[in-house]
C-alpha cells in the first residue's frame, strides 16, 4: 500500500523543479516540467520510450544542464551532493565481475562522492564501520542469507536486491533507480517494488524511478510524474493516472480500469510490455 502523506509539518524537499526544460541540439526533449519529492516519498517517472525518463534522472544528477527553469537537490544545484544520493543506472557494467561475491557489490558504494570502485579494506575502525554498514544494508533488503553467494549465480530479483543494497549502504537522502524493473518476471517485479516502498518508508528516503509500466507500481507509490509529449504531469495516483488525464497527455485514447479490489490497470500506452519483449535504450538518446 501506498505511503501516507509526508508533507506533515513542511519538510523541504528533496527535489525541487520549476518549469523545467531539456534542449538536445534543436529538440526540445520536454518543457515546463515541475516535480517536487519529499523524504519518505515513492515517485514513479514514467511514459513511453524516448519521452526523457532518464533525462530527467541526468538532470538531477548534474550531468545535464536544464535550458530553463530551475532544479534543486537536497537544498543545492544538482550535483553538489552527490554523497548524498543514492543511484541506481539502467545499464549496469558488472557482467564481467560476475564472480565477485555479492557483498563485495554491496561493499562497492562505499566510495564517498564516486559510485563504485572501491572494496572496503580490513583491520581499521573505518573498515570496521563499513562492514557493519554493509551487513545492514543486505539485512534491509532481505539478501544476508546469499550475500557470500557470487553476483553471477543470483537470481534477477536477488541481483537487484544487492544492486538496491550498494544504492542505499551509505544511508542516501534520496534514491534513483533507471529502470529496476525492466528484465524481471511479474513476481518479481512485485517483489522488488515492494521492498522499494519499504525501504523508502522505515529510511525515510526520497525515491524517484523511472519505469515504463505503471502497472507494477501502482498500489506503491505516493505520486507519480507521466512524460509524453515533451510535456509532463506531476500528482497523486488517483489524479494522474486517469483516462481523461493520460488520454489528454498522449494524444491518443487511453484507457484506466478499476479492478473489483479497487486496483487501477492502465491499457493502450505506448511502449507498454505488450509491445517489446526486449531491453530498452531509454539510457541512450532521449531516455
Amino acid at each position: 500500500m501506498a505511503g501516507e502523506s509526508h508533507h506533515t509539518g513542511s519538510p523541504s524537499a528533496l527535489v525541487r523543479v520549476s518549469h523545467g526544460t531539456v534542449v538536445r541540439g534543436t529538440s526540445t526533449i520536454w518543457s515546463d516540467l515541475n516535480l517536487e519529492v519529499f523524504p519518505g516519498e515513492f515517485t514513479a517517472i514514467l511514459g513511453p520510450n524516448g519521452s526523457g525518463k532518464s533525462t530527467l534522472l541526468q538532470v538531477l544528477l548534474g550531468r545535464m544542464p536544464l535550458a530553463g527553469g530551475s532544479a534543486e537537490v537536497i537544498g543545492a544545484a544538482p550535483g553538489a551532493r552527490r554523497a548524498d544520493i543514492g543511484y541506481l543506472p539502467q545499464h549496469r557494467a558488472i557482467t564481467a565481475a560476475e564472480r565477485i561475491r555479492a557483498i563485495d557489490i554491496v561493499g562497492l558504494g562505499l566510495t564517498g562522492a564516486r559510485w563504485g570502485f572501491r572494496i572496503p579494506g580490513t583491520g581499521t575502525a573505518e573498515a570496521r564501520r563499513e562492514r557493519a554498514q554493509i551487513h545492514e544494508a543486505l539485512d534491509l533488503v532481505g539478501a544476508s542469507h546469499y550475500a557470500q553467494r557470487a553476483f553471477g549465480e543470483l537470481s534477477g530479483g536477488e541481483q537487484q536486491r544487492i544492486l538496491i543494497a550498494q544504492a542505499i549502504v551509505r544511508k542516501p537522502a534520496f534514491l534513483l533507480l533507471d529502470e529496476p524493473l525492466d528484465s524481471l518476471d511479474l513476481p518479481t517485479q512485485a517483489s522488488v517494488v515492494a521492498l522499494i516502498r519499504e525501504v523508502c518508508t522505515h529510511q525515510q528516503i526520497g525515491v524517484l524511478l523511472v519505469a515504463h509500466d505503471v502497472n507494477p507500481l501502482l498500489t506503491a507509490l505516493d505520486q507519480v510524474l507521466y512524460i509524453a509529449n515533451g510535456h509532463a504531469l506531476q500528482g497523486a495516483v488517483d489524479q494522474v493516472i486517469t483516462s481523461s488525464q493520460l488520454s489528454a497527455l498522449f494524444g491518443m485514447p487511453i484507457e484506466v480500469l478499476t479492478a473489483a479490489d479497487g486496483r487501477r490497470v492502465v491499457i493502450g500506452t505506448p511502449d507498454a510490455p505488450h509491445h517489446h519483449g526486449h531491453r530498452h535504450s531509454d539510457g541512450h538518446g532521449h531516455g
